[in-house]
């Protein structure tokens, strides 16, 4: 064939000006289960970059569970919720997801989703079709999570919603939009813990000014559910706080170390995203067993083991902010298991990422659009399977190959 049609070209065209901008992104297959170290392409690396925190991806006993799950349910639900994919060991999860929010919001329940992205497509969109005339608001957060960002602006194409964005920190404008606003709703949306910064939100600042002014707080905490909080119920549990305003969005895939995500909310609010909620409406449900290994990972979670392991995570991050001191790269201040490293350009960003993968880490570069322009950078995270040695390991290869990359770029 001599002559492409048009949509092939034009994406043929597109990809090699992101190749040029260095923006171009490639995937990389392990052959290994998620853990501290991976093999990829036959090499075997340090892992400092999964989201992972708890270390319970490859855990002996969900890998048990989700055997015991499948030998259940079998390995596939069938349907969508509302036809015939709904099983016991759904509501038995969305029980004790509602169990572990119960003292944040009251009358809590719990519905669950394959993934955190459809998870937030939902409940934005059809928390924006409450507004009986169409009048909703919606604040969003500047730097919240791609699929935050999505669902509102689908919800905006569908419901006419009025969009603002806020600095989450600095919130005295976002005061000032809520107090002029006239809406028949207005809706809050924030990350709880910033997935490229690692800082968090000022969710008992934000829910003062929703109960101000009359509005929902939805707050996805991807990255806080199980590490923040005693018992790693996430951050309102780190925060105590409570208020039937709250939505609350939690992911699975991450400390949970297995898959979905679910979203808590009073209970008459999930009953209308049961009913309105077209993504999960429409979406086959996550296989049974998936829910039956997640319950094993809750019990872990709130147990003594789970403590120990957010225990050991913290002392990584202490170790972290103590001794990880750089002369040029800028280390930005966070309390949780992401700790970003600022380079700036996206030729710095690769070029450290290249020098790492050559002393046998993973560490991937962070570039746009994922993070502004002008900041690209090593997003590092923990796990709780991360020794000190491995991590004091880390430090020490990091101050040599940020002074390789300041001779490199002298040189240059």
């Amino acid at each position: 064939m001599t002559n492409s049609f048009n949509a092939l070209r034009l994406a043929q065209d597109q990809i090699a000006d992101l190749d040029l901008q260095l923006l171009k992104r490639k995937l990389k297959a392990t052959q290994s289960p998620c853990d501290t170290k991976a093999v990829v392409n036959g090499r075997e690396l340090k892992a400092f970059c999964s989201n992972d925190y708890l270390g319970l991806a490859n855990h002996p006993d969900l890998i048990q569970a989700i055997a015991e799950g499948a030998k259940i349910y079998g390995v596939g639900s069938g349907a969508s919720h509302l036809i015939s994919g709904h099983s016991v060991a759904h509501e038995i999860l969305e029980a004790k997801l509602a169990a572990f929010q119960k003292q944040h919001i009251p009358d809590a329940r719990a519905l669950f989703f394959s993934t955190g992205y459809l998870t937030n497509l939902t409940a934005i969109t059809a928390f924006a079709r409450l507004a009986p005339q169409g009048y909703i608001s919606i604040y969003s957060a500047k730097l919240n999570h791609a699929s935050l960002i999505d669902g509102v602006r689908l919800a905006s194409a569908q419901s006419n919603a009025r969009v603002s964005l806020f600095d989450h920190e600095e919130v005295n404008t976002l005061s000032e939009l809520l107090k002029a606003d006239q809406s028949d709703l207005k809706m809050i949306v924030t990350d709880g813990v910033f997935s490229m910064d690692g800082d968090l939100a000022p969710v008992k600042k934000l829910l003062e000014l929703a109960e101000q002014h009359d509005a929902l707080l939805l707050v996805d905490d991807a990255h806080g559910f199980g590490v923040l909080g005693k018992q790693g119920h996430g951050i309102l549990e780190q925060e105590n706080i409570c208020s039937e305003r709250i939505v609350y969005i939690g992911t699975l895939g991450k400390a949970a170390g297995v898959s979905g995500a679910f979203v808590c909310a009073h209970k008459t609010l999930i009953e209308w995203l049961i009913q309105k909620g077209r993504p999960f409406i429409y979406s086959t449900a996550t296989p049974p067993a998936i829910a039956h290994t997640l319950t094993k990972s809750l019990d872990i979670i709130e147990g003594d083991e789970g403590g120990n392991r957010r225990a050991q995570l913290n002392q990584l991050i202490r170790i972290w902010q103590d001794e990880m001191h750089f002369s040029q790269w800028e280390k930005v201040s966070s309390c949780t298991a992401i700790q970003p490293v600022i380079l700036g350009s996206n030729a710095n960003a690769l070029l450290a990422a290249k020098l790492l993968d050559e002393a046998g880490y993973w560490i991937p570069a962070i570039r746009p659009p994922t993070v502004p322009i002008g900041s690209a950078r090593l997003r590092i995270t923990f796990s709780a399977n991360h020794s000190e040695a491995d991590l004091r390991q880390l430090i020490t290869t990091l101050k040599t190959i940020e002074q390789a990359a300041i001779q490199k770029a002298s040189d240059e």
